[in-house]
């Protein structure tokens, strides 16, 4: 490249820079950015004050400063030293683990008969499946308490499972994902003598890892916060989940709400380390989900 070229190149470039600079000073963008700003602080603010109460002594919890004038470890220590942490906290990942598998093999199922055969009254149960999207997760609990009664599943695992083993959510994504697999693959897997499931394990699925890799993490971390139905179907302490378990963290007349802050503190590592390793497909999974017509 001649020098004539390269400082034409450069000034170019320094054009670019100078009016991309220029553009980000527009008052629309600073009034974007402040509000994304403030917004993020928001929603951050919560955290620090868990972590902030974690490291208190009780007397210090209603002091909203956010670094404690005498930090202490005693509350870990306490909540770790008590054996029903961890058995609170096997309970919560039986339970988010299990459902998550179940959850990605039947939503999957499910999406995939919707997406890739032709049966009557089709349009209508993927309408209906749409629909209960609408309905308040607060209506449901009484029909699947009923259910939970009737099979026996009270203060079970499988009580605490079965409403999150298939989600209307997971059969929506999962369909709309199957639509971007073409049908002359599974042509040539019939071609080739595999059977309709072989087809769905073994050439469907594997086009569809990220959308299997989103509802799955969707799916865990769902069911690794829930409250309010496993607080519901048990009533037996060694069956607590986490959440639920973090509670008896109070006596009568007064709740150990730093207690309750360093488990909850505890309980955000998996969800972190599962976000933080799988973003990418969190991401992916939502903006390609979105782009499908």
């Amino acid at each position: 490249m001649s020098r004539t070229k390269f400082k034409a190149s450069q000034a170019s470039l320094g054009r670019g820079s100078t009016y991309a600079y220029k553009n980000s000073l527009k008052p629309a963008s600073v009034i974007r950015w402040t509000l994304l700003f403030m917004g993020g602080i928001l929603m951050i603010m919560p955290i620090i004050y868990l972590l902030s109460t974690s490291f208190k002594w009780p007397h210090e919890i209603y002091n909203l400063q956010i670094i404690p004038d005498e930090p202490t470890l005693d509350n870990y220590v306490y909540v770790l030293e008590d054996g029903r942490f961890f058995t609170w906290f096997g309970n919560s990942a039986i339970v988010a683990i299990c459902t998550t598998i179940s959850s990605v093999i039947f939503d999957s199922l499910v999406g995939y008969t919707l997406c890739k055969f032709e049966f009557k009254g089709k349009t209508f149960v993927f309408i209906a499946i749409l629909s209960t999207l609408m309905i308040p997760t607060e209506m449901l609990i009484i029909p699947w308490y009923t259910m939970a009664v009737d099979f026996g599943w009270i203060n079970s695992y499988w009580g605490i499972m079965f409403p999150g083993m298939m989600t209307a959510f997971g059969t929506f994504l999962m369909k709309q994902f199957f639509e971007s697999v073409p049908d002359e693959f599974l042509e040539a897997a019939r071609i080739d003598g595999l059977n309709e499931f072989q087809i769905w394990w073994s050439v469907a699925m594997p086009l569809v890892t990220p959308a299997l890799s989103a509802l799955a993490i969707f799916v865990f971390l769902g069911n690794w916060t829930a409250f309010i139905w496993p607080l519901i179907v048990t009533n037996d302490p060694v069956l607590y989940t986490l959440p639920v378990g973090l509670t008896t963290f109070s006596v009568e007349q007064s709740v150990e709400w730093e207690l309750i802050m360093t488990g909850a503190a505890l309980a955000t590592i998996p969800t972190l380390v599962v976000f933080l390793v799988f973003q990418r497909y969190i991401i992916r999974g939502v903006v390609m989900t979105g782009l499908k017509g």
